[in-house]
């Protein structure tokens, strides 16, 4: 079983940047297909970006294509989302998420993935 710790969120004005990163324990990442997922006040949680379990290939939410790249370093367990040109509508917890995978694929569903992190908050301000 692997654990998931984010940090990295904060306050930040529309069209700043901000890294989160996810500290994976317990388990080796590459074993991992990983994900990013947000969830602002009264929606439900939402897709962000996916990764591969070797990193190969990732997909995102039409949204923030453009504006966040998702990343790995598995020798360091680490799992990141940069996010560029912020907008106010970002606002949101952040959740890094991981899937048990065989299988080299993409993840979009909340449904999907075993394996959370308590997430970290990000607040874009106008």
């Amino acid at each position: 079983q692997v654990q998931l710790v984010e940090s990295g969120g904060g306050l930040v004005q529309a069209g700043g940047s901000l890294r989160l990163s996810c500290a994976a324990s317990g388990r080796t990442l590459s074993s991992y297909a990983m994900g990013w997922f947000r969830q602002a006040p009264g929606k439900q949680r939402e897709f962000v970006a996916a990764l591969r379990r070797s990193g190969g290939s990732t997909y995102y939410v039409d949204s923030v294509k453009g504006r966040f790249t998702i990343s790995r370093d598995n020798a360091k367990n680490l799992v990141y989302l940069q996010m560029n040109s912020l907008k106010p509508e970002d606002t949101a917890v952040y959740y890094c998420a991981g899937h048990r995978d065989y299988s080299e694929r993409l993840y979009v569903g909340v449904s999907e993935y075993e394996y959370w992190g308590q997430g970290t908050q990000v607040t874009v301000s106008s």
